[in-house]
């Protein structure tokens, strides 16, 4: 392991996390894979523990950027709740199917996330869809329940489907979005963890190579904080969705390379 390699990737993943508001999981699962040749299920744990660094330093280096308050609580409530419940099932689909079913999973979802985010111009200034505000919590509680699925499935913060959700159900905007995605996605992530730790997924890790990405990550969160105000988000919308198709084809490749030697 070379220590400035991973601590570069991790800064790299990281600023890009801290800039939108994600956990950076989607770009991180396809170096872990590919270049660093975990398996996938070893690499979704890892994935998870560097997210909740990430995710953790990113919301309180935002904190004095994007204004919350007391009126975002239900917001975050609402999809907590159904995440928490979805993160809770994804560890069983995770650890019960095959690792090359699961590796398909991961390849179409970032596919998927990928278009989400090229189709920004839509999704993200579509207005708040007009249903009545109970509707739009039981909505919030659903979407949560498939997103924590994802979340604890694939070792993701789930930000790319958080933050569409409450911009199309709460209409508020796509950095507070980025935000209160970050404080679902702590809780969330922790709930995976504690699974994968009762199920043993969390013995043999190697623990300097997530040190060093770690600390990588926190740097870049800081950066990618920093370079909120000076971004369009359209423009970066459009580069990590290109991204995420990218990173979808190295890790389908990746894995296709590794049956074919076996």
């Amino acid at each position: 392991m070379r220590k400035a390699g991973v601590f570069c990737w991790g800064a790299l993943i990281g600023t890009l996390g801290g800039l939108i508001g994600l956990g950076g999981a989607e770009f991180r699962l396809p170096v872990l894979v590919s270049i660093y040749k975990f398996r996938t299920l070893q690499a979704i744990v890892i994935n998870l523990i560097v997210s909740l660094v990430t995710v953790i330093f990113s919301f309180i280096f935002r904190a004095g950027l994007v204004s919350l308050n007391h009126s975002h609580v239900p917001v975050v409530l609402d999809i907590l709740c159904g995440s928490l419940i979805g993160s809770y099932i994804g560890v069983r689909f995770a650890t019960r199917i095959s690792e090359s079913l699961l590796t398909r999973i991961v390849a179409v979802f970032l596919v998927a996330l990928s278009l989400v985010l090229i189709a920004h111009d839509f999704i993200f200034h579509a207005r708040s869809l007009a249903i009545p505000f109970t509707l739009k919590l039981v909505l919030g509680t659903l979407a949560g329940v498939m997103i924590g699925i994802f979340s604890s499935m694939l070792g993701v913060a789930g930000g790319e489907l958080i933050i569409p959700t409450i911009i199309l159900l709460f209409a508020v905007d796509i950095k507070l979005a980025g935000s209160l995605s970050l404080a679902i996605g702590i809780p969330t992530i922790i709930m995976g963890i504690v699974k994968y730790q009762r199920q043993g997924r969390l013995n043999g890790l190697p623990m300097a190579f997530i040190l060093w990405m770690s600390l990588g990550s926190i740097g870049g969160a800081l950066l990618g904080s920093y370079l909120l105000s000076y971004v369009r988000g359209s423009v970066l919308q459009t580069l990590l969705g290109l991204i995420l198709l990218i990173s979808a084809a190295k890790l389908w490749r990746a894995h296709s390379k590794r049956l074919i030697s076996n």
